[in-house]
């Protein structure tokens, strides 16, 4: 990777940890905050990870590991209240790069799309639907909850990103680096019992 990639990556990277945003969005404020023209190219997301990485075991390596269980085990939480929807959880939370700052990104996997929806309306859960863009790159419907962690002090966005069961299949494939790019409720207690 080239210099002027590095040092987006790395001012990415400090801003995916300090302020919690998505790597896409962070990429862009990294540009405004170098100066750089909007058109610049961009390092790919395995690097903006990796300096991640690099910010975290540098910078938060005292407090970051408590944080990311904290967030696993509220994404835990939420999981098993949605079980029947077949949940998996994504992002950095799964991949281990979240801090107190990051939201939980949870897959649903539904027979019928409007019951997870369904589901939050008769538990009472406030929730925000909006469209991201999903697995593919196609428009997916995500209700997002707004859920306080009482061991991290914060309000935590939880993303509820629904799917219909057909999507399974493709959304288990390795990454770029071979690794499961999310997991289910044991690979989530896994990671607890583990960490």
């Amino acid at each position: 990777m080239d210099t002027l990639k590095a040092e987006i990556a790395a001012t990415a990277a400090r801003l995916v940890v300090e302020e919690g945003l998505e790597y896409a969005a962070a990429k862009r404020r990294a540009l405004k905050l170098l100066g750089l023209p909007a058109r610049s190219p961009l390092p790919d997301n395995e690097s903006v990870e990796d300096a991640v990485r690099e910010y975290i075991q540098v910078f938060c390596a005292d407090t970051q590991p408590g944080e990311l269980r904290k967030l696993r085990a509220l994404a835990l939480v939420w999981m098993r209240r949605m079980a029947r929807f077949r949940p998996y959880l994504g992002g950095a939370v799964w991949h281990g790069t979240a801090t107190r700052h990051s939201d939980i990104f949870l897959q649903l996997f539904c027979d019928d799309c409007k019951s997870a929806e369904i589901a939050l309306i008769d538990h009472h859960v406030e929730y925000e639907p909006q469209t991201v863009t999903g697995l593919h790159g196609e428009q997916v419907e995500a209700l997002t909850l707004a859920v306080r962690s009482r061991e991290l002090g914060e309000v935590v966005g939880v993303h509820l990103l629904i799917y219909d069961l057909d999507d399974l299949r493709g959304a288990l494939r390795p990454d770029a680096r071979g690794r499961a790019p999310r997991g289910d409720i044991d690979a989530v207690q896994a990671l607890l019992a583990n960490e």
